[in-house]
Formats: structure tokens, C-alpha cells, sequence
């Protein structure tokens, strides 16, 4: 039904056949014969550069080569031991720009060996088996808590659990996962994966989920006046404004929200959206919001970015995808206002290093605008700051003796997944290292 302040915006425009296709699976998953002929393009390479591309160092070679000899249960836990959330990493991870990119494939052929599509043949038969493959070590007596349930938080309390210590987790939203959970586009996370990662996740023991938000209902001095230490993986709570007239209007909101409403949609022919969308940023936010939207139904769908294609922090293949979709790009392009019926916009160009308009504008219908221009941390507990977020040395080490941070909400967060991973495992480790 149409909004009575925004008629434009509307649920049901497309029949529920087209919306399951729409979004079924993005990359369907190998059988054991097509992983095989993946597995045996792989050169084995002798210092692979595509473990160094990978920011959670996977042995890659090793477990594409245990896929190669029949057994995939191996190869999941060779990826599990550096990457306990393996499962959506090799769902969503741009892996494109990472270990692919670096494969000597590529280099030579234009075809990378498809890591993404092999890590996830690997962990989804090790994940489909009874049982979880780490079991804890003795009990040390130690208790640690971790604020956010997202992927960092996750890997830091596996990791903490496996070494024996006793987790408390604590998430302020109604269930855990983070942005894999409300930030992902539905169709890279078919099946209710991100929920089922996690039930499995758990399956280490030593780890109990709380209700809890830092800053309202738990506070640093508390946390450390209770546990042994703390790690917090917040991630990023706010969203940068416009600063355009008329930011306030009706139709306009935070892409973040809109995929999060999209994710627990129990029907998704209930989820309104424009007739004519645009999406304000160069992201994966925005590529996951645009196309979403045209999923969803949407006649038009414009992502405007303020800087020319080669600075879009979103990769060149999220890219393509919006185009293949349907969705136009514009560069070099700001939002200067939102008027009832559409966004006005103004082109751009850099002078000495600084991004300013050049006075021409155009216009564009739009009855529907999604901010997907960047979160921040508005978030303040008596921690030193850099660049808006929690500054960390080392292992994620805070300016606070016996507290820790990483993921998104830290110095050093990418907005990747695989990233913020890395981050709470190391984290963990150190946390580990300090307490034995």
C-alpha cells in the first residue's frame, strides 16, 4: 500500500514468484564434482599471494588442495582455525579485491581460481555435519566480557571460549550478528545463514548471550569491576548527514535502516519502496541499497556518488552488479536539496585536493533517497579517540588498561567482514596472552 505522505512509496509491486527470484542465492553453492574442477585450477603456489591478500591469513592453497583430494572437512577446518566466520566471509567478502585479485590466475589468465565459491563449498559441508570441530580447552577460571554480538565480537568470543575462558556476550539488538545479521544484502545470505552461522558458532560452549547496551544499561567501570577484561565491538551507530535542504523530508532515510527492515522482513511483498530511488553514496551500503530497491520493485534506481568511479570504496564488480540490475550510476556528483518531488544535485570537481561544486546542477525524480554515506561512533566511555574512533595499538589494545576493541568501531576497520574478524581473533589472542 502507498504512503499517505509519500504516494510514491509503495509494498507489493512485484508478484511473490518474482520477488523469490529476484532474491534467490547470488552465487549458487559448488557440488562436489564442480569443486573438484575448481580445485584443479589452483597452482599451488609456493608463498602464495593470495594468504597474504587475505586479511585473516587462510592457508588458501592448503585448503583448496584438501578439496582437491575428497575431503572438504579438512579444508573447512584449515579456514575455520583462522577464520571462525568462514561461512559468510566467503559469502560476502569482496573477494574480487582480496586473495583473487592476487592469484596468479588472474594475473595470467583474467580467471582467478574461485576462492569465494571453494571456502564456502568447504565450510557449508563441514557446517551441515552434527557437532562443532574445536572443542574448549580447561577451564581457566577467567571471565571476559564482549560488547557486540557482530563479526568481531563473534570471533573474539569464540576465540576467548576455545582457550577456556568464560564469555559473557553482550548485544543491544534482539538478536546477535551485526551487519551480518541487518547489513547485508538478503541476496548474498540466502536461507537465514547469518542466524545459523551463529547457532553454530556457539556450539564451542563457554559463551552466554546477554541483553545489554554500552552507555545506557552497562558502563565501562562496570564491565571492568566485574570481568577479567573487555573486549567491545560496537561497530558504528550513527549516520552522517547530507547537509542538504531538506535531508528531513518524508521518503528520506538511512540506507542502513532499510536493509535491516529488508533483512527481517517476514515477507518481503510488505516492504515498501520508491518508485524512483536515489541512493546517495559509493559503497557497498549503497550498492546493497540500490539494488535492493529494484529488487524490490522500483521503476528507477540512481546511485549519486560526490567523486569519479575510481574512488568508490564499493569494488568494481559490486559495480557492474548495480548495473547488470538496472541501476545508473552517477560521479562526480553532491545533493544539494530534496524537493517534494525529486533531489537536486550538484556536479563536482577536485581543486588542490578538495572536493568542491562547479555551480551546474540537474535535477532528478526521486520519491524515495537513501543516505548511505558513511556511520560514525556516537559512542563516548572515557577512551582515547582517532578520526572518530576508538584508537587501538597493537592487538586492539585501547588507551585503557584491560579493555580491548576492534571491528568497524576501531582504528584500522575496513567495513569488511573478513577485517573485523581478524581483529577480534588477534584481540583475543592478546587478551589470552595478558591473562595467562
Amino acid at each position: 500500500m502507498p504512503s499517505p505522505m509519500t504516494p510514491g512509496i509503495s509494498s507489493g509491486r512485484l508478484t511473490a514468484e518474482q520477488i523469490a527470484k529476484n532474491f534467490a542465492d547470488l552465487h549458487s553453492a559448488f557440488d562436489p564434482h564442480e569443486a573438484a574442477v575448481a580445485a584443479d585450477r589452483c597452482y599451488f603456489c609456493y608463498d602464495a599471494p593470495c594468504i597474504t591478500a587475505c586479511p585473516t591469513s587462510i592457508d588458501i592453497p592448503l585448503f583448496i588442495r584438501q578439496i582437491q583430494t575428497g575431503t572438504p572437512e579438512a579444508a573447512a577446518r584449515t579456514i575455520f582455525e583462522q577464520n571462525i566466520l568462514g561461512g559468510m566471509c566467503a559469502r560476502v567478502c569482496p573477494t574480487e579485491t582480496l586473495c583473487e585479485e592476487a592469484c596468479v590466475r588472474e594475473a595470467a589468465e583474467g580467471k582467478p581460481v574461485e576462492i569465494g565459491r571453494l571456502q564456502r563449498h568447504a565450510t557449508d559441508t563441514l557446517m551441515a555435519q552434527q557437532g562443532h570441530p574445536f572443542t574448549r580447552a580447561a577451564e581457566t577460571g577467567k571471565r571476559i566480557a564482549v560488547v557486540g554480538a557482530g563479526p568481531a565480537g563473534l570471533a573474539c568470543a569464540h576465540r576467548l571460549a576455545m582457550k577456556g575462558h568464560d564469555v559473557t556476550l553482550y548485544e543491544a539488538r534482539p538478536k546477535p550478528g551485526g551487519l551480518n545479521e541487518f547489513g547485508i544484502a538478503a541476496y548474498k545470505t540466502t536461507d537465514d545463514f547469518a542466524a545459523r552461522e551463529v547457532q553454530w558458532l556457539m556450539g564451542i560452549g563457554g559463551i552466554t548471550q546477554a541483553s545489554g547496551t554500552l552507555g545506557e544499561d552497562l558502563s565501562l567501570d562496570g564491565l571492568k569491576a566485574e570481568f577479567d577484561a573487555v573486549f567491545l565491538g560496537v561497530g558504528l551507530g550513527g549516520v552522517n548527514m547530507l547537509r542538504a535542504h531538506g535531508e528531513d523530508r518524508e521518503g528520506v532515510r538511512d540506507a542502513v535502516d532499510f536493509i535491516a527492515d529488508l533483512r527481517q522482513a517476514s515477507d518481503l511483498l510488505d516492504l515498501p519502496v520508491g518508485r524512483n530511488v536515489v541512493v546517495i553514496g559509493g559503497g557497498m551500503t549503497a550498492v546493497d541499497a540500490a539494488v535492493q530497491s529494484k529488487l524490490l520493485g522500483a521503476e528507477t534506481v540512481t546511485i549519486a556518488y560526490r567523486r569519479g568511479r575510481e574512488q568508490m570504496s564499493a569494488s568494481r564488480f559490486e559495480q557492474d552488479l548495480a548495473a547488470s540490475y538496472g541501476v545508473r550510476l552517477l560521479f562526480n556528483v553532491m545533493p544539494v536539496a530534496v524537493h517534494e518531488d525529486g533531489i537536486e544535485l550538484e556536479y563536482t570537481t577536485t581543486t588542490d585536493g578538495k572536493l568542491v561544486g562547479t555551480g551546474e546542477r540537474l535535477s532528478l525524480a526521486a520519491d524515495q533517497v537513501f543516505k548511505a554515506i558513511g556511520q560514525t561512533l556516537s559512542l563516548d566511555v572515557g577512551l582515547a579517540m582517532e578520526a572518530g574512533k576508538i584508537a587501538v595499538s597493537g592487538a586492539g589494545r585501547t588507551s585503557m588498561e584491560g579493555v580491548w576493541a576492534g571491528g568497524d568501531c576501531a582504528t584500522g576497520g575496513d567495513d569488511l567482514t573478513v577485517t573485523a574478524v581478524a581483529e577480534g581473533r588477534d584481540a583475543a589472542e592478546d587478551i589470552h596472552a595478558s591473562l595467562v
